[in-house]
């Protein structure tokens, strides 16, 4: 067993599914922005989405980290080469925890777990793109992986109007099959979908454009806080 990092260990401590806020803004000063807003509350992840890290570069992720607080920050880097790399690159500017590719090889999950337990953070596997979760996470967990994002894309969304409630039988199944895993689930989570997110018995749960486009996005976060309580 691979040594745990601080999002691992923030889930332990707490002993409640994590509330994780995805910042998919194109500038830093956004994702400040709304941070000031909910400072205060109990935000466990912020999320360095990717379109932040493509458009302001790593220096993102520096930045997100100066007004954390005592909150994880998750580089969604989406690694799908150079697993090592990526992961040192991310933890030297602040990050606790950095996003993979399950769609990568085997190499780049296994150097970027390597350099993971070195630099005291943890590997977020993100099924994006796969269709069979199941097959996914059989194919990873042999690699040392401990923690698996099941995720809806956008533009899945967009196209189909799904949402994470069309997957949560998935969540379920996953949780069911491997129990020492940590699940996070992304792809538009709603208030609403939480406490069913929670009675599938996800550990993290992703919220982005539910908070981050809402006229008050504290009053979001504390509904959300209200079912992982």
């Amino acid at each position: 067993m691979l040594a745990v990092g601080p999002l691992i260990r923030r889930f332990n401590t707490l002993g409640r599914p994590l509330i994780q806020i995805a910042m998919d803004f194109l500038s830093i000063n956004d994702a400040v922005r709304l941070m000031e807003k909910l400072k205060g509350l109990e935000v466990d992840v912020y999320e360095v989405g990717t379109p932040l890290i493509k458009s302001e570069g790593i220096r993102a992720v520096r930045a997100v980290r100066e007004f954390a607080d005592d909150s994880v920050v998750l580089a969604d880097m989406k690694t799908a080469d150079t697993g090592s790399l990526e992961v040192r690159l991310a933890a030297e500017n602040g990050a606790n925890a950095v996003s993979v590719l399950a769609s990568a090889n085997d190499e780049v999950i296994a150097s970027a777990l390597k350099e993971a337990e070195s630099s005291d953070v943890d590997v977020v596997v993100d099924t994006i793109g796969r269709l069979n979760v199941l097959n996914v996470i059989s194919e990873v967990v042999r690699l040392g992986v401990q923690i698996i994002n099941i995720h809806l894309a956008i533009d899945v969304q967009l196209s189909s109007g799904k949402t994470i409630a069309d997957v949560i039988s998935i969540i379920e199944d996953v949780k069911n099959s491997y129990k020492n895993l940590l699940i996070s689930a992304s792809g538009g989570v709603r208030p609403h979908h939480v406490g069913d997110l929670v009675r599938s018995g996800v550990d993290i749960i992703v919220m982005g454009s539910a908070v981050t486009k809402a006229a008050d996005p504290a009053e979001v976060v504390r509904q959300a806080l209200r079912y992982v309580k």
